[in-house]
């Protein structure tokens, strides 16, 4: 407990002839690491860290979390200026704070929290706070000086926390939240009921996380070719399946490297293509529940997909068409849509594009022959389009997924491998964007995998993607770019640690970062040697397959 000072300065206060500089931690960021103050405390350096805490009342502390939820979804039911995703994820943590609140899971603290560099002579002083305060913002804490109130920040607690402090002295926080702040702890996260993320590189405990306690129930995967993003993700898979009961799993596969996996998962392999004997037809509106107007939004980003370099006008005119489409009685198929768009008035190059469809490519698709997939969980293989189509057929397989999870809401995973070929152009990101916040509403996870989060920061839909991701796994990146840091609020050690962190062929497994709420933690991905030989047999080596070598670490 700190001592009354001896006298007070604009700037410091005097105790036993030592000067006392505070700093004040007046916002925090989005995800504070556990362990974080031992890169805010140097050892080399007298810094004190001094924190208050006061319970709240259980009652008290719902009352505050419900009324956080109220002004979040008042905000969204106003049309308000703020991003709707980011809303809208505040109220559905606020109110995954109030269930946890009311089950004694979780507690709101009112907690105070101060800096303090100590030395000799004020020039000294100031330059250790200002080191204190850069690294401080390093990490995304907004600190300040408190001018001419340093006696109130550096007094002695009263046992209730009734003495004057500076204004912004007090924040309101959860346990998870106040534990960030405690130097000695366990970084390992060992969720009931989850399955095993990676070890610790530090000390090698397991890392356990339930997808299913949060808010979202989705995560991601990033990492370069070769960083084991596809062992990774049939990995989490299988002991998703294993822990989950009834799980139904959904891999949508662009590259054909999970058939395999679908015997273990107890799926069905559906090629997608010309030759594939069952098909999802982009047009059925049954995909939407016959909502035709919803079924034309999806059809016109499917297009959107197919032609990226749509200007604004052609999707003006594709939109009105595919609207008329859908406005007539008789079946839709893509052969009417290119008369009705053939009879506008200035169709431009739209009815060449098309043409695919009416005699090309893609003409099969308005064939009937085909028997829709199998009821259950499926392995969709998309290897054999060619790839100037894959984002196409990868729309219409996700329009198609997302109509069979809305049918029941036994729990579900849905596995997308390059889902990058969706989230560069706006409207495909949007679409991606809002089946990741939506499908949680169906007790459905998804998994994203792609190589470089900043395919996603590109577009308001990928940021709000990958945003709503509850877990992601940042394998080796080829490099760290500034919008990348930013985004994931990474240190600069961090930053400079991913395109370091060794490779399965050089390590014998992945190495990567998992952000999980507040924590930054260094993992490794391994397997039992059951895992790692049936991993082995199921992942396709396709050319630019990045599942680990043999030599793979087992537990």
């Amino acid at each position: 407990m700190s001592e009354p000072p001896d006298h007070e300065a604009p700037q410091f206060v005097v105790r036993r002839g030592r000067l006392d500089g505070p700093v004040l931690v007046r916002r925090l960021p989005k995800a504070v690491p556990f362990g974080f103050l031992s890169r805010v405390l140097p050892t080399s350096r007298a810094f004190e860290f001094r924190m208050q805490l006061y319970r709240i009342a259980r009652d008290r502390a719902v009352d505050m979390v419900r009324s956080a939820a109220a002004v979040a979804e008042a905000e969204i039911a106003s049309g308000a200026t703020r991003e709707v995703a980011e809303i809208e994820l505040e109220a559905e943590s606020a109110h995954d704070l109030e269930r946890r609140l009311a089950a004694n899971e979780q507690h709101l603290f009112r907690v105070g929290v101060s800096f303090h560099a100590t030395a000799g002579r004020p020039a000294a002083l100031e330059r250790e706070r200002a080191e204190l305060v850069r690294r401080l913002a390093a990490l995304g804490f907004g600190a300040s000086i408190p001018h001419y109130q340093t006696a109130a920040a550096a007094a002695p607690p009263a046992l209730d926390g009734s003495e004057p402090r500076p204004m912004g002295y007090w924040q309101t926080l959860p346990t998870d939240a106040v534990a960030a702040f405690f130097p000695f702890v366990d970084e390992a996260v060992a969720e009931p009921g989850g399955v095993l993320v990676g070890l610790l590189l530090d000390d090698a405990a397991p890392v356990f996380l339930d997808r299913w306690r949060h808010g979202s129930y989705s995560w991601g995967i990033f990492g370069a070719t070769g960083s084991g993003k596809s062992f990774a993700a049939g990995l989490l898979a299988l002991r998703t399946r294993w822990m989950t009961d009834g799980l139904e799993v959904y891999v949508v596969d662009p590259l054909g490297e999970f058939a395999g996996l679908a015997g273990p998962l107890g799926a069905t392999v559906v090629g997608v293509g010309p030759g594939a004997p069952s098909r999802f037809h982009p047009l059925d509106p049954g995909s939407t529940g016959g909502d035709v107007a919803e079924k034309a939004s999806r059809v016109v980003t499917a297009l959107r997909a197919a032609f990226p370099s749509l200007a604004d006008e052609e999707v003006a005119l594709l939109d009105a068409s595919v609207a008329r489409l859908f406005a007539g009685a008789a079946t839709p198929t893509f052969a009417k849509l290119a008369a009705i768009v053939r009879s506008s008035d200035a169709p431009g190059r739209l009815p060449g594009l098309l043409e695919v469809f009416v005699s090309g490519s893609l003409a099969y698709l308005d064939s009937s022959a085909a028997a829709p997939p199998p009821p259950g969980s499926l392995v969709l293989d998309l290897h054999a389009v060619p790839t100037e189509q894959r984002a196409f057929h990868l729309a219409v397989v996700l329009d198609a997924i997302y109509g069979r999870i809305r049918r029941d809401d036994r729990p579900k995973l849905l596995v997308i491998d390059e889902a990058h070929l969706l989230a560069r152009d706006p409207r495909t990101a949007e679409f991606l964007d809002r089946l990741v916040r939506h499908v949680r509403h169906y007790r459905t996870g998804v998994l994203v995998l792609s190589q470089n989060p900043d395919d996603f920061l590109s577009t308001e839909g990928g940021r709000s993607l990958v945003r709503n991701l509850r877990a992601t796994l940042l394998l080796h990146l080829a490099e760290v770019s500034d919008a990348t840091r930013r985004f994931f609020a990474l240190t600069d050690a961090e930053a400079a640690w991913l395109p370091q962190c060794r490779l399965p062929r050089e390590a014998g497994y992945s190495e990567g970062l998992l952000r999980f709420g507040p924590s930054h933690l260094p993992v490794a991905v391994v397997a039992s040697t059951p895992e790692f030989e049936l991993l082995g047999r199921a992942i396709r080596r396709a050319p630019d397959a990045d599942d680990p070598p043999d030599g793979t670490p087992r537990l």
